[in-house]
């Protein structure tokens, strides 16, 4: 597959497709991504904010070209980024990654193969003279193991370092051909063993060669082995097969794997008080108030069943994080869990602390409830009436604004404000969780 490149000012020219796409200078390949959308991931490149990467690729004067290439799934789209990377090796693939490794799939040479994914492709398995073979690398973690969850039921596979004395959930879940079963007393007089090898070699094998973007190649034998196994009148296998065969062309078109692409670290450019300004004259239009916006505040809660319930408040200055005005709050609000007290709870403690600065917006994680909730506690006092409230539902990502009757869908507001408002709920729902979790490993360590 080739790179069809354009100019970059010409990007509204990209299919709003699946795909992998690259920026080019000279005859250089500086950067390659996969995308679900790839006219609007290339456009969101260009705008605020930037990523530390992105920034400096800007400040070079890329004025280079735009290369892609169509898939026709998300998957195709994860597997050939993997290859292009290792081909090309792009300058700006190493930046990105903040000295992070990137993701391989190994598969060990044993007679029953244990598929695993690892940072580095010099793995110590339990017995060193076990060997391993690799496919990679991979640049979205979540993403790979998304699609090693789905193919999983296709060809299932065997992930224990160990044999266990008996099958385990995997295997329940038909997502392991249970090799440990061979240990059974009854496993030699039924010719177990030569049964479970073959298949999960044979599953291991086709799993890698869909990796390597070799699915065309997996079907054709698959279908040819079909044909065989028919042909000698081993129905069962052969209906087996044909269900495999139907799962992959499935899975491959249809399988939903890639996370919503935010961006979320934040580093101040030349250009960033212009894209603010930009930022906030859509934000007071979408809002429908004339004041001026500067101080965000976002809200979260996070529990489990109403235990060590935490409530968390983060703020951002001219649509970037500071980290001064963060604020966490154990809540004590007991029993059954209840958000909306909640997040009540949260936002009087805060309003008492007239020593922080108030914001000019607040967005809850929440639907309407949680709105109405905040609008009711917001307005009985007085110096903060002005003060406008939004919240965001997760199910569907829908904004819901004070003073509107009807939400509006996050998808369709421009992407400056998709960014915006995903980067503030996410914040807020990650310091919420992280300081539940402290409290949670506290309490179980008391005990």
């Amino acid at each position: 597959m080739k790179f069809k490149f354009i100019a970059k000012d010409k990007v509204i020219q990209l299919p709003k497709t699946s795909g992998v796409y690259a920026f080019k200078k000279g005859v250089k390949l500086l950067y390659i991504g996969k995308a679900v959308n790839l006219r609007e991931r290339v456009k969101s490149h260009f705008l605020w904010p930037h990523s530390m990467w992105e920034q400096t690729l800007l400040r070079q004067g890329f004025g280079g070209r735009v290369g892609f290439i169509k898939t026709n799934s998300e998957i195709e789209a994860l597997i050939l980024e993997a290859n292009l990377i290792k081909k090309y090796q792009p300058k700006y693939n190493v930046v990105w990654r903040d000295d992070k490794n990137y993701f391989y799939v190994g598969v060990t040479k044993e007679d029953f193969p244990r598929v695993f994914w690892t940072h580095q492709t010099k793995v110590k398995s339990q017995n060193s003279k076990v060997k391993s073979i690799f496919v990679g690398p991979f640049v979205d973690g979540k993403a790979l193991k998304q699609t090693l969850k789905v193919l999983r039921k296709i060809f299932p596979y065997r992930t224990c370092k160990a044999l266990p004395k008996r099958p385990c959930l995997w295997h329940q879940l038909q997502r392991c051909p249970a090799p440990c079963l061979t240990k059974l007393k009854v496993a030699k007089e039924i010719n177990l063993e030569k049964k479970l090898k073959k298949e999960c070699k044979a599953n291991a094998k086709n799993l890698m060669k869909i990796l390597q973007g070799k699915r065309v190649r997996v079907l054709k034998n698959l279908r040819k082995e079909m044909k065989a196994t028919s042909n000698s009148r081993n129905f069962e296998m052969a209906v087996k097969i044909r269900d495999q065969i139907s799962a992959l062309e499935k899975i491959m078109a249809h399988a939903k794997i890639f996370q919503p692409e935010v961006i979320v670290k934040f580093r101040r450019s030349p250009e960033f008080d212009d894209s603010w300004r930009g930022i906030e004259k859509d934000l007071k239009k979408i809002l429908r108030i004339k004041n001026k916006i500067s101080r965000i505040e976002a809200y979260d809660v996070s529990n489990i069943q109403g235990q060590e319930a935490t409530g968390s408040m983060v703020t951002f200055i001219n649509g970037l994080p500071d980290k001064n005005f963060y604020r966490k709050f154990k809540i004590g609000v007991a029993g059954k869990p209840n958000d909306i007290a909640m997040l009540k709870e949260c936002l009087i403690r805060r309003i008492r602390h007239q020593e922080w600065p108030y914001p000019d917006l607040i967005l809850i994680d929440g639907g309407i409830g949680q709105l109405n909730a905040a609008i009711k506690i917001k307005d009985s006092r007085l110096k903060i009436k002005d003060i406008k409230v939004t919240a965001l539902a997760k199910k569907e990502n829908k904004l819901y604004i004070e003073g509107k009757r009807e939400p509006m869908l996050l998808k369709n507001l421009p992407r400056e404000i998709f960014n915006l408002i995903l980067q503030l709920r996410d914040e807020a729902h990650r310091f919420a969780r992280a300081y539940h979790l402290k409290l949670r490993t506290k309490v179980l360590l008391e005990k």
